[in-house]
């Protein structure tokens, strides 16, 4: 079976695909991520721009492509560009519930495009100052949306999760089956 093409070079997308056994190999398009719609509809339309500028490389082959934020008081927390950016992402967060936004796009062979979004709320405790500046000193939020990775330190703030855990991580596996299903995809029996 040819691998599917993921346009990402997250770990723990990677990690998840892995997981479930869903051969791929990694291209990361060079492509802008600046986008100033609300956060549904921005990781919607970065996935599907993840997606497209991959098909010109990859003609005939299934094209995965997601793109996660978070979302606090419709106010999208992207990855921390600071330590202390990373604080206060993490210090509104505390106490409060929030959602994790996943866009998932995948192209067909034939260059047919499926894209849909998960939405999971997320609660936080109330974490107090000096844990958060202890993990933020570990230098895991640096690259992770709303500054956290629930599968990580962070989990062990998470009082409740509303909705889909791999999706929180950055790879909604339930959605990515059945994209891919849409799409023509043939899971290996």
């Amino acid at each position: 079976m040819t691998p599917i093409v993921l346009a990402s070079q997250s770990p723990r997308r990677k990690e998840l695909l892995r997981r479930v056994g869903i051969p791929f190999q990694v291209f990361v398009p060079d492509v802008d991520e600046h986008c100033d719609l609300p956060a549904a509809q921005a990781v919607a339309l970065l996935s599907a721009r993840k997606a497209s500028a991959c098909a010109p490389h990859f003609p005939g082959r299934f094209i995965l492509a997601a793109d996660t934020l978070v979302s606090l008081e419709n106010r999208a927390l992207g990855k921390p560009g600071t330590p202390e950016e990373a604080f206060r992402m993490l210090s509104a967060l505390s106490g409060h519930t929030h959602q994790v936004m996943t866009g998932v796009s995948v192209l067909s062979p034939t260059g047919e495009a499926h894209t849909a979004v998960d939405i999971t709320a997320v609660t936080f405790a109330a974490i107090p100052e000096a844990e958060l500046r202890a993990y933020i000193a570990t230098g895991e939020p640096m690259d992770k949306a709303g500054a956290y990775g629930i599968q990580g330190r962070a989990g062990l703030w998470v009082t409740h999760l509303d909705g889909c855990d791999s999706s929180v991580i950055g790879l909604p596996l339930y959605l990515v089956r059945r994209l891919l299903l849409d799409a023509g995809y043939s899971f290996p029996a």
